[in-house]
């Protein structure tokens, strides 16, 4: 039978997975350098063994409102690979690696996928009690905001 092997990690209170080939690592939170005029959920850049990596919170991104997280020791940056770019997903907490059948994958009800730009939702797996949301990242960020994280490395 066909799987999802799955990073799944906490934003505010739902959980969200993505797919394991694309995470190159995960790190604890370190210092963000602020980048002047980025838009508001690119958090700035760190320097991840000589490499600089844009941060981005997808708390922000999704409007998800502020991290439920008080203790910024959970909080976690998953570096992953994006298009042709590395880029460090800022998260509320990793919780686990993730092996879903893809019979346990549905696709997004309709009402999510027609509500807001959503074709980054590829299907919500269902995990005994649990909804996780699995998000294609090469379809979370516009084109535009694309070439910012990308101009954002460039720069620094």
């Amino acid at each position: 039978m066909a799987e999802q092997q799955l990073v799944v990690f906490a934003l505010g209170s739902e959980e969200f997975g993505i797919d394991i080939s694309q995470v190159r690592e995960i790190v604890r939170t370190q210092e963000i350098t602020k980048i002047p005029q980025a838009s508001n959920f690119i958090e700035g850049i760190v320097n991840l063994r000589g490499q600089i990596v844009p941060i981005v919170d997808l708390c922000k991104r999704f409007g998800i409102g502020n991290t439920t997280v008080e203790d910024d020791g959970q909080r976690r940056i998953i570096v992953v690979n994006m298009e042709s770019q590395m880029v460090g997903i800022l998260v509320d907490g990793v919780s686990e690696i993730l092996r879903i059948p893809d019979g346990a994958v549905e696709t997004p009800p309709q009402m999510i996928a027609m509500g807001m730009n959503q074709e980054f939702i590829t299907g919500v797996a269902k995990v005994e009690k649990r909804l996780i949301i699995i998000l294609d990242l090469n379809k979370v960020f516009s084109f535009e905001e694309q070439a910012e994280l990308s101009e954002v490395e460039t720069t620094a």
